[in-house]
């Protein structure tokens, strides 16, 4: 049989990696760094071949990101290198490569980390050195099982600190500036205001602070438009999610007494007002330990209460403007209900709201008044017979009217009637405004009205005529009022200077003064028995002067004679 050599059939490859041991911070301009490579070759008898892959910052390709170094070859920038080479017993190969740093690294505080992964090419025996009884070994790599074959190194960024532990001192300041919109006022009004800006301030009173960053939380109705700062400052936003913005401040680091100002403006046209804050978190962090007793100012809260900023108004008419009642105007000119005596007036209003924004009108009360009695303790005079509101924008309600017909009942005779013909004269205005007078309330609860949308409610009422007539004069105006009133629990305001949250609503009932016809009768008759009695007062009056017993023949001849007197003494004063 065979002999079995007794030489191990395994060789053994040692390697090493050297990089430089920091680079500097500044990074200036494209910062080079020496990678060298060296080999060992431990057999007889063999010449092998080694192939092998360089990759810098093998730690940011593991995690899909960018390689903050390069290495150039045949002119083209590669972030990965794959040579071969070959090796004899007891010869020592280095391979030097240049590293490359890129401009604009954010990341100065993890090491750059080199890794040389190496495998074993084609090996020739030497001539010679045949064994032509035994089959040629095979060379292997001893490596522990299950671990990579490959070599790392590293080298960091260069650092100067004053303290001994490099602790930077962060301090956030800032405020909230709302476009087109006074410094004083003291909300952000829904659709008025299209932008928000907010003006941040960060100053680093400790070590020099390697990646910086400031970081926002906001509402997700907010949109990032952009960051704006007065001058380069190396300030560089990302929006990481759509509440979410990251703001890398100084590049590479934040300089130890620096302080840097930049804006972050958003749009707020989407905001809905569901909530009653906007509210803005804002965070400092830094790569840097930051003593327990400095963290306080590393955070900033910043928010401005929302409110709906609308500009209500009201406007309404009613149908008709006026009408006649009276015993002599014609039934079919007013309603009769069934079962009931009375002669009401239909009377048809239709009111409208209008919000001409610039916000949403989330919801907000109607209330419309109408003069319901003509004295304190008289009957009721309107009966409400159907209200609709518009586009079910709402809905209203009151104190219903159960006595619909009442007519006031007197004990009246011919003389009262006549006398109440006579004194009917005059004007009375119904005005719920007036202290004391009694008011039929209508109360509506209307629902959400966009900019420039409006609502209409419509009222059809009837009027009792009977209790008019019992009243004393001649022309009745009724003031009916609508206001409109916006819910503070909504958050809602009013714009100040705005249109008129109230309407007026005028009508009037004339009487149409003409009496019934036995009224007329009993007026002539009356009139003639005064007259006769006037005239028969007059003789009694002249007979008891003694006018019918004068003696008018002795008057006329006494009269004539003086006559004659007069004539005979002018005639002879002219003889004389």
């Amino acid at each position: 049989g065979k002999v079995v050599p007794a030489r191990p059939d395994l060789f053994l490859i040692t390697h090493a990696l050297w990089t430089t041991g920091s680079i500097d911070r500044w990074l200036e301009s494209n910062y080079c760094s020496l990678t060298s490579f060296v080999f060992f070759f431990y057999f007889f008898f063999f010449t092998t071949g080694l192939n092998y892959n360089l990759t810098a910052d093998v730690t940011k390709k593991e995690k899909s990101q960018q390689p903050r170094v390069y290495f150039v070859t045949s002119g083209e920038t590669v972030g990965q290198v794959t040579e071969k080479l070959q090796l004899s017993y007891m010869q020592e190969k280095c391979e030097h490569y240049l590293a490359y740093v890129k401009k604009r690294v954010k990341d100065v505080i993890s090491p750059i980390v080199f890794e040389a992964a190496y495998s074993l090419g084609e090996h020739v025996l030497e001539r010679g050195k045949e064994d032509k009884e035994l089959p040629p070994l095979k060379p292997v790599l001893r490596w522990k099982k299950g671990q990579k074959i490959a070599q790392r190194n590293q080298t960091v960024f260069e650092r100067n600190c004053q303290s001994d532990d490099c602790a930077a001192d962060l301090k956030l300041q800032g405020k909230l500036l709302l476009s087109s919109v006074d410094d004083r006022t003291a909300y952000l009004a829904l659709g008025a205001v299209r932008n928000i800006s907010l003006n941040i301030s960060i100053s680093n009173i400790g070590d020099d602070a390697y990646d910086t960053n400031v970081f926002f939380n906001f509402s997700g109705e907010l949109f990032f438009i952009k960051m704006w700062q007065k001058e380069e400052l190396g300030i560089a936003c990302e929006l990481l999610e759509s509440d979410f913005l990251k703001c890398s401040v100084g590049f590479p680091f934040m300089r130890s007494k620096s302080r840097y100002e930049f804006s972050v403006i958003f749009d707020t046209s989407h905001l809905s007002g569901q909530e009653e804050t906007l509210t803005f978190l804002v965070t400092a962090q830094s790569g840097n330990l930051e003593r327990t007793e400095s963290l306080h100012d590393n955070t900033l809260t910043l928010s401005v209460p929302l409110m709906h900023e609308v500009d209500s108004s009201i406007n309404g008419e009613v149908f008709p403007t006026s009408f006649f009642y009276g015993d002599s105007v014609e039934v079919s000119n007013f309603v009769q209900l069934e079962n009931h005596e009375c002669l009401f007036q239909s009377l048809n209003f239709t009111l409208q709201v209008y919000n001409a924004g610039p916000s949403t009108l989330p919801g907000a009360f109607l209330d419309i008044s109408f003069p319901n009695r003509l004295s304190a303790t008289g009957a009721e005079i309107f009966h409400v017979q159907q209200m609709m509101v518009g586009q079910d924008k709402g809905n209203c309600s009151f104190h219903r009217n159960h006595s619909p017909c009442v007519v006031p009942q007197e004990n009246e005779n011919i003389f009262h009637t006549i006398f109440a013909f006579f004194t009917k004269s005059g004007r009375k205005v119904l005005d719920c405004e007036r202290p004391g007078r009694s008011c039929l309330i209508i109360r509506c609860n209307l629902s959400s009205l966009a900019k420039a949308e409006s609502c209409d409610i419509s009222i059809y009422t009837l009027l009792n005529t009977e209790i008019l007539k019992k009243d004393s004069s001649s022309v009745i105006q009724f003031v009916t009022r609508a206001r409109v009133q916006v819910d503070p629990d909504l958050r809602v305001v009013e714009v100040p200077n705005g249109s008129p949250e109230e309407k007026p609503v005028v009508f009037e009932a004339l009487h149409n003064l003409e009496p019934r016809g036995y009224v007329v009768g009993w007026i002539i008759a009356i009139s003639l028995l005064v007259g006769i009695l006037i005239f028969l007062l007059l003789a009694v009056l002249l007979w008891k002067m003694g006018f019918f017993r004068r003696r008018y023949k002795e008057i006329i001849e006494a009269e004539k004679n003086r006559k004659e007197n007069e004539d005979s003494w002018d005639w002879v004063q002219k003889n004389q």
